[in-house]
């Protein structure tokens, strides 16, 4: 089985190639494909936006596409930055900008507690459609912490790991991620349509 991963994001690309990696034959990337889009997200939540991406995926390649959509949401924040993590900053999507505005934003907060939710969506050629979910439950740091990962992992805490993401190795951030878990969920998922 094949499949295009709808993404332009070089690192979600890499974790989605190591677990996802033994179950297709071929996983494509845009570029492998030479698509130059960049879908508008206009949902207004994670599995409505995952469902645009996958669905304009294959419209455009007449492959089974993949796409996810992920949020990071901070209790303290009433869910924010949510739907909007990517561009929480301005449209630019900007990492450094988007961090510096959520510690900004949690100034004088003394809850901290946060999660990661991703929503995976495959689109097929004849109209089926699979999701899947993954979360994982934290706290946002004081400061950045760890060089590794990208988006909030300097200040995504993870009590499983007891480190931050971007303090955690690829590995490690892999088997307890929230995109970790909603990509494993997608291939059990895959595994019982099978039998």
């Amino acid at each position: 089985m094949e499949i295009v991963l709808a993404t332009n994001n070089k690192n979600k690309l890499k974790e989605m190639r190591s677990i996802l990696g033994g179950f297709f034959d071929e996983l494509y990337s845009l570029a492998d494909l030479s698509v130059d889009v960049d879908v508008e997200e206009t949902g207004s939540t994670l599995a409505e936006n995952s469902y645009i991406k996958a669905k304009t995926i294959c419209d455009l390649t007449g492959k089974t596409a993949l796409a996810d959509d992920t949020g990071l949401m901070v209790d303290a924040l009433n869910g924010a930055p949510g739907v909007y993590s990517a561009r929480y900053a301005g449209d630019e999507h900007d990492d450094a900008k988007n961090r510096a505005l959520l510690l900004k934003n949690l100034t004088n907060a003394k809850d901290r507690s946060a999660h990661f939710a991703t929503v995976i969506t495959i689109c097929y050629p004849n109209g089926e459609v699979l999701t899947a979910e993954g979360k994982v439950d934290g706290y946002i740091a004081n400061e950045e912490r760890g060089e590794n990962g990208f988006g909030y992992d300097s200040l995504f805490f993870c009590p499983e790991l007891g480190k931050t993401f971007a303090q955690a190795s690829a590995e490690e951030k892999n088997k307890v991620s929230h995109r970790g878990r909603a990509l494993r969920n997608t291939v059990e998922k895959l595994k019982a349509l099978d039998k």
